[in-house]
């Protein structure tokens, strides 16, 4: 079997070294390791694992996914196929490029500290999704039946006045709002933090 070039290309490696000394990467090694479905999808697994994974199991699912198919249909062609292109490529060029660290001799990965500032540029349904749309949604029809019942008299809402219930439900659209406008503000401090680190 030949040996497989691992190294990333020397513009892209230049940029890893220099970028290493400044805590963060150049936009051209982010899209260099992004460019790449499988080296995503490492970094979709690992995201949604949150701990450290084994070769095995992470060639076993991406395979899976790559044939659309569960993990204990694949074949063993299926498998060895993509186990062997993370062992000797794309793992390698991760762990080089500080996303991921890659123990080759036990078979362990792990995100590092680095793996943040291309999860950004990722597009997949394992992140982390704010779903405020459904907390407005939880809170209107919660809102509406209220004021609705004790509009109607409906037992036990029928004993407090209407606007009261309704002040209430206001105040709750109101500190919702506020949480909404605090979360944004946090995370687009995250995301100007994460900016700020790639040259």
């Amino acid at each position: 079997m030949s040996s497989i070039d691992t190294s990333l290309p020397d513009e892209i490696a230049s940029s890893v070294s220099d970028s290493a000394d400044e805590d963060g990467l150049s936009k051209d090694v982010i899209f260099e390791l992004l460019k790449n479905r499988r080296r995503r999808e490492v970094l979709a697994y690992l995201l949604e694992a949150e701990e450290t994974v084994t070769l095995g199991e992470l060639a076993e699912q991406i395979a899976a996914w790559e044939n659309d198919t569960e993990v204990n249909a694949l074949s063993s062609d299926q498998r060895k196929r993509v186990y062997v292109a993370l062992y000797q490529t794309h793992l390698p060029k991760m762990d080089d490029a500080g996303i991921v660290e890659y123990d080759q001799d036990r078979g362990l990965i792990t995100l590092s500290d680095n793996a943040d500032l291309l999860m950004m540029y990722l597009d997949t349904d394992t992140h982390h999704q704010d779903r405020w749309d459904r907390w407005y949604s939880v809170l209107s029809v919660v809102g509406a039946a209220l004021i609705t019942g004790t509009f109607l008299g409906v037992p036990p809402l029928s004993v407090l006045p209407t606007i009261a219930i309704a002040g209430a439900v206001v105040v709750a659209f109101f500190v919702l709002s506020i949480v909404h406008a605090v979360s944004n503000r946090e995370r687009e401090r995250t995301v100007d933090g994460k900016l700020s680190r790639i040259g």
